[in-house]
């Protein structure tokens, strides 16, 4: 059988459930505790997938920016400049990300 994947904004989505016509068990899932979540069909981020990700561009900078002096490997710092203008906001924009997905740990 072929499902039809739907997208809802999380306002619509929290309209749903509190109408009621959330087909999700929110009760079961608040309870769950990260050790009994299966990530069985979530491919690990390799280091390397993690270097071709896509970083969305037009989003508003939350805080000012700070300059700052940083010393990075020459090869490393060469790659990111091959790929073209912007290089600085996508080193920002990894290293939010890695940020990110540490902070929730």
């Amino acid at each position: 059988m072929k499902r039809k994947i739907v997208r809802q904004s999380s306002a619509q989505l929290n309209k749903m459930r509190r109408a009621g016509k959330s087909r999700t068990d929110w009760a079961r899932v608040k309870a769950m505790k990260d050790s009994e979540i299966d990530f069985s069909d979530s491919p690990e981020l390799t280091p390397e997938a993690f270097a071709h990700t896509v970083v969305r561009k037009g989003l508003r900078p939350v805080m000012a920016k700070a300059q700052l002096t940083l010393r990075l490997d020459a090869d490393v710092l060469d790659w990111f400049r091959a790929q073209g203008r912007g290089y600085q906001t996508r080193i920002n924009a990894l290293l939010r990300a890695y940020r990110d997905a540490h902070r929730k740990v």
